[in-house]
């Protein structure tokens, strides 16, 4: 049984299949998508029940693809979450801005990401 989908946004294999391997442990279905043009026909085909969302990506940045997805008819509530090394002052604030519902700094904590990813799912 799953405890939910994941979309997972990350240009660098390595992050991916870390992150992957974490969530899949944790019972969790994780899709992926190396880019903001893949993640976006991801979401033609599926719903995922949250969005991680690395910010510096080399097609369209994090920030600009969280806002094409909130207006996106069906992702208005979807939990975006920005996963990622921008950790300078404001970094956070614009991840929010720009739609994200919560921030995960890089490098991550992996005994402690199952329970922040918990927490977002709880919030759909």
């Amino acid at each position: 049984m799953s405890n939910g989908t994941i979309l997972y946004v990350e240009d660098n294999l390595d992050n991916r299949t870390l992150i992957r391997r974490i969530l899949m442990a944790e019972g969790y279905e994780v899709m992926e998508a190396e880019n903001a043009t893949q993640a976006l026909e991801r979401l033609k085909e599926l719903k995922p029940d949250l969005i991680l969302m690395d910010i510096n990506m080399p097609d369209i940045d994090g920030y600009t693809l969280t806002a094409r997805i909130r207006g996106m008819p069906g992702f208005e509530n979807t939990p975006i979450v920005a996963l990622t090394a921008n950790v300078m002052r404001g970094d956070r604030e614009k991840s929010l801005e720009a739609g994200c519902d919560g921030y995960i700094q890089k490098p991550v904590d992996i005994d402690l990401l199952p329970q922040q990813i918990e927490r977002y799912m709880r919030k759909r």
